[in-house]
């Protein structure tokens, strides 16, 4: 009945032309069916990084590339931060429109906002995952399918939003999909697209760090992508985070996993570079809080988590909460370059050159630029993602076979 029900939507949403208060009428009438998908539970499987069978392959594939994974990040990332939403907080004209709506950072976007009283639309080239990806909570966004990199296709999606966010991103590039056609481009097309239908507010999400003068092709095509988001629509807001935590990452939990599997652990060079990871659901409330008005006057933000570590320190620090011994070794970045550029004449590559590159430089937040602070968001660290991490690997062991 509720899969009947969405296509229902679909077909007379087409009869009315998309139009603005079509999209509210049917959104008012059907809502209850799309919520109706909430019972439908899959079991979602864990990322590809830990079903590689070489764990330097596993280490590597999680470092860099964050995927959506089981639910259980839940158990954590919903205390104590999103504003209890009014029943009198919804109003269906404050809608949201977030490409990459349910990918790591996208789907939090997604859930925060809906707790907040808007209506938002996930714009995805697989619309059919957005009722999985969002099953277990009790609004469910409007499943869109849009290609950012199809210009011609993005118009409709966004068309009536007060805000659009363009939380896609790309680790890895794949023929067409290359850094500048992703976060240059496909970016400013967006931003312009949003611009010409009077879009209130344009979030691109993007990374510190990001040089438009860059070597690396991805760091120059994030810095390149900004300035391309500015110009087409004036006002934008820059988010920068720092690397990205969460109970479902492929960082954190490749570290955990990985510190307890490796006799040695290597290093990037000498453990060196200064990291300042973030709670992913801290960059979500932020993003939120910035589309609900909460500030004034800047336009780039850095988010970064409460303390900044050394990779070295990042490394015993996760050892001394796991209550294990890490035996780190360097690793010159010349060895790395060396390495990435076999790994990368593999079908898929489990690290890159430009992945290298992200390893030369600290990942901190400028002290000069405005972050969670500005938004009073108070920035959690990363004991809480371990102990989940570690709930999780318990309840697995417990239930696999002796």
């Amino acid at each position: 009945m509720a899969l009947a029900g969405a296509c229902r939507e679909c077909v007379l949403r087409a009869k009315l032309g998309h139009s603005r208060s079509g999209a509210v009428l049917l959104r008012l009438r059907f809502r209850s069916w799309f919520a109706d998908l909430s019972s439908i539970r899959p079991a979602l499987t864990g990322t590809k990084a830990f079903l590689r069978c070489s764990s330097i392959v596993l280490m590597f594939d999680g470092l860099f590339k964050c995927r959506p994974g089981q639910s259980s990040w839940q158990l954590c990332e919903d205390k104590g931060m999103a504003r209890q939403m009014d029943p009198d907080d919804l109003n269906p004209e404050r809608i949201v429109t977030v490409f990459g709506g349910t990918g790591f950072l996208g789907r939090r976007i997604v859930k925060r906002l809906l707790e907040r009283g808007f209506t938002v639309r996930a714009a995805s080239r697989h619309p059919a995952r957005v009722p999985l990806v969002f099953s277990s909570i009790t609004r469910m966004p409007e499943a869109v399918e849009a290609d950012i990199l199809d210009a011609s296709s993005i118009g409709s999606a966004i068309t009536g939003s007060q805000a659009v966010v363009n939380a896609v991103s790309l680790y890895v590039e794949h023929g067409v999909q290359t850094f500048e056609r992703v976060h240059v481009k496909a970016a400013a097309d967006l931003a312009a697209a949003s611009r010409d239908r009077a879009i209130d507010q344009f979030v691109q999400i993007s990374g510190i760090g990001s040089d438009p003068q860059s070597d690396s092709n991805y760091i120059r095509a994030r810095g390149r992508g900004e300035g391309a988001v500015e110009s087409a629509f004036p006002g934008a807001f820059i988010v920068r985070p720092a690397v990205m935590t969460g109970p479902d990452d492929a960082f954190l939990t490749t570290i955990v996993r990985m510190i307890r599997l490796l006799p040695v652990y290597p290093l990037f060079g000498d453990g060196g570079t200064r990291l300042q990871p973030v709670y992913v659901a801290d960059v979500a409330e932020a993003v939120s809080r910035l589309i609900d008005g909460r500030t004034q006057g800047s336009s780039i933000f850095e988010f970064g988590g409460p303390r900044i570590y050394t990779y070295k320190e990042l490394l015993r620090e996760i050892a001394r909460q796991l209550d294990t011994h890490v035996k780190l070794m360097p690793v010159p970045f010349a060895v790395w370059n060396a390495l990435a550029g076999v790994a990368e004449l593999l079908p898929a590559a489990p690290i890159t050159r430009n992945q290298i590159d992200l390893m030369r430089q600290d990942n901190v937040a400028a002290i000069d630029a405005p972050g969670l602070k500005e938004l009073d968001i108070e920035p959690r660290d990363i004991d809480e993602v371990i102990r989940v991490i570690e709930q999780r690997r318990r309840v697995g062991s417990l239930s696999s076979p002796a």
